[in-house]
C-alpha cells in the first residue's frame, strides 16, 4: 500500500540548518523566532516548504543526537515559538517539515541511561547489545566505510559492561533496536503528538536505511510499512521524504513506504557535469530512475537537491565560479522533481569539510557584526571577503540571488517546470556533450531547456523535431535566439524556450534575461 499524497505539494523547498540561520536574541546562535522573522523573505523567494534540522534537545551543535523526542532545544527556543513558527508558515502558504532522528539517540536519552545499567533492565532491548564473541561469530566487529559513515569500528565499550552496544555513526549515537515493540510504541507516541497534537506537516527522515543493522537489513521495510501506518492513522496527508544514501537500485524500495526520497545519485551526477562542463547522458539516467523508482510507487516524489548539510557546498565545488553556479542552479531547478535549496545557496555561500564548515552563518547583510547572524562558528568560506551579501545581492538583477528568485518564479508559473508526480522530460539529442538539452514536456505547455555547460560561446540550431520552440522564455549570460532560429549560448548559459502561440494558444510570455 502506498502512502497518502498531501493535499499540497510544494514546488520549491528549503532546508534550514537551525544554529546558522538567523538570531533573535543577540546569542550568536540560529533560533526560532529568528526564522518567523525571515518567513516573508522566504515567501518573496517563493519558498513553499522548509526542512528544520532537528530542534529536539541534544548536547551537540548539529542535533543528530536526541535526548528527548518532545521537547525543544532551549537554545533554540520554546513550544510556544515553534507553534508560533508553524502558524505564521502556514500563513504564507509555506509547510513545515521537521527532522526526526528515528535510526539512533544520545547516549545521554533517557532510554540509554537505562539501557546501560545492565542486561536485566527493561530498556536494555532498546538498543543493540552483544558480547564481543558473539559480534566476532556473526563477522560485525568491523564495516566498511559507506558516504553516510565513516565509522570503521562500530561496536562501543562501557566500562564494566561484559556486553558492547551498536553505533554506526559514532560512540555517541546508540542504534535504536526496533525489534522491540516497546520501543515502536514509543516512536508511534512521538510520531503522533508531532503530527497530530502540534501540527506539522511532515518528516524528514534521517538515516533510513540503516534502521536495521546490516545483518538484519531485510527487515527495513517492514519497519517502514509501520511507520507509515502510524503516519496515516495520525494525519493521512502528512509528507515524509526519507535520506536514503545510496544508488537509485537501493533507494527504490524505500518509495513503497514514503512519499520522496532525496535523488543523492542525480545530486553528484550535476556535480560532475557541472566540474567536468559534460553531460553524462543524465536525461537517460533520470527516466531508468525513474522507472525503478515508479515500480514501487507510481506517485513517487523524487526530491532533488544540488547539496545538503552533509555535503561540499556547491559553491565551492564549482570553485565560487559564479557562472558555474548560477548553471547548476539552472539545472536543478529545470529537471523534474522536487527541489530543495539548501540555505545559502541563494547567494552562493561557500564551504567544504569537515561539517560546521559546510554549515557556516548565513550572510544577511554587509553590516559585519549585523545581529541577525550568527557567531557560534568562526566561518572559514563564507565570509564577507568571499561572498556578496543578501542585502548586496537583491540589490542587483545579475546575482545569484536574482537568478535563483526568477527560476524558482519560472518554476511556479510554468505548468510544465512545476509537474512533480508523474515526472515530464524528454531527451533531445543530435548536440555534443558539452550541450544539454531536454524537453518539459505538458499536454499545453511544453518547454524546450537548453545549457551550455562549456566555457566556449556554442552556436547552434534545433533540430527539425524541435523547430517549433522559437519564444524566448528565460535566458541566462545574454544567451539568445535569432529569428532564423538559430541559438547562440554563451559560457554556461541556457535558455526556456516555448512553442510559438500558433502551436499553443493563451499566453505571450516575456524573455526574462
Amino acid at each position: 500500500m502506498h502512502p497518502n499524497l498531501p493535499k499540497f505539494i510544494p514546488r520549491v523547498c528549503y532546508e534550514i540548518f537551525v544554529r546558522s540561520f538567523c538570531d533573535s536574541n543577540g546569542d550568536g546562535i540560529g533560533d526560532l523566532n529568528g526564522i518567523i522573522s525571515k518567513l516573508d523573505y522566504l515567501a518573496d523567494l517563493g519558498i513553499e516548504a522548509i526542512w528544520l534540522t532537528p530542534i529536539n534537545p541534544s548536547p551537540s551543535y548539529h542535533k543528530y543526537d536526541p535526548v528527548d523526542h518532545f521537547e525543544i532545544e532551549p537554545e533554540f527556543g520554546t513550544m510556544a515559538d515553534f507553534k508560533r513558527l508553524l502558524s505564521e508558515a502556514h500563513k504564507r502558504n509555506i509547510v513545515v517539515y521537521l527532522d526526526l532522528i528515528v535510526n539512533h539517540t544520545s547516549t545521554y536519552h533517557p532510554w540509554f541511561t537505562e539501557s546501560s545499567k545492565g542486561p536485566d533492565n527493561p530498556f536494555r532491548h532498546f538498543y543493540w547489545w552483544l558480547s564481543p564473541e558473539k559480534i566476532e561469530e556473526l563477522g560485525i566487529a568491523e564495516r566498511q566505510t559507506s558516504d553516510d559513515s565513516d565509522e570503521v569500528y562500530p561496536w562501543h565499550e562501557i566500562p564494566g559492561d561484559n556486553e558492547k552496544y551498536y553505533g554506526l555513526f559514532w560512540k555517541g549515537m546508540p542504534d535504536l533496536n526496533y525489534d522491540s515493540d516497546l520501543l515502536r510504541k514509543e516512536l508511534a507516541k512521538i510520531i503522533t503528538f508531532w503530527l497530530e497534537e502540534i501540527g506539522i506537516d511532515g518528516f524528514r527522515l534521517d538515516a533510513a536505511r540503516h534502521i536495521y543493522p546490516i545483518w538484519e537489513k531485510e527487515k527495513n521495510r517492514g519497519f517502514w510499512e509501520f511507520f507509515d501506518d502510524v503516519v496515516r492513522k495520525a494525519k493521512p496527508d502528512a509528507y515524509t521524504v526519507a535520506e536514503v544514501w545510496a544508488e537509485t537500485w537501493e533507494v527504490a524500495p524505500y518509495l513503497e513506504n514514503l512519499n520522496a526520497t532525496f535523488h543523492f545519485d542525480l545530486s553528484f551526477a550535476l556535480q560532475r557535469i557541472v566540474i567536468q562542463e559534460k553531460d553524462e547522458n543524465l536525461v537517460q539516467q533520470l527516466l531508468a530512475s525513474y522507472s525503478q523508482f515508479e515500480a514501487f510507487n507510481p506517485e513517487f516524489i523524487d526530491a532533488i537537491m544540488l547539496t545538503n548539510h552533509d555535503q561540499d557546498r556547491i559553491g565551492s565545488v564549482v570553485g565560487n565560479h559564479k557562472g558555474k553556479i548560477k548553471l547548476a542552479a539552472t539545472l536543478l531547478l529545470t529537471l523534474p522533481g522536487q527541489p530543495y535549496i539548501y540555505y545559502g545557496e541563494e547567494i552562493g555561500m561557500l564551504g567544504t569539510k569537515p561539517d560546521p564548515y559546510i554549515r557556516e552563518p548565513f550572510l544577511w547583510s554587509e553590516n559585519e557584526s549585523d545581529s541577525m547572524k550568527t557567531n557560534w562558528l568562526n566561518a572559514e568560506f563564507s565570509t564577507l571577503r568571499t561572498i556578496e551579501p543578501l542585502s548586496s545581492q537583491m540589490k542587483d538583477a545579475d546575482s545569484i540571488y536574482s537568478h535563483y528568485k526568477k527560476l524558482i518564479e519560472l518554476r511556479k508559473t510554468v505548468k510544465a517546470l512545476g509537474q512533480i508526480l508523474k515526472p515530464n522530460i524528454e531527451e533531445v539529442e543530435s548536440f555534443d556533450n558539452t550541450i544539454m538539452a531536454y524537453v518539459r514536456t505538458h499536454e499545453t505547455e511544453p518547454v524546450l531547456i537548453i545549457h551550455n555547460l562549456s566555457s566556449e560561446v556554442k552556436n547552434i540550431r534545433l533540430p527539425d523535431s524541435r523547430a517549433g520552440f522559437q519564444d524566448l522564455i528565460f535566458s541566462t549570460n545574454k544567451s539568445s535566439i535569432t529569428q532564423g532560429g538559430e541559438l547562440e549560448l554563451t559560457a554556461y548559459g541556457s535558455l526556456i524556450l516555448k512553442e510559438r502561440p500558433t502551436t499553443i494558444s493563451g499566453i505571450n510570455w516575456s524573455p526574462v534575461v
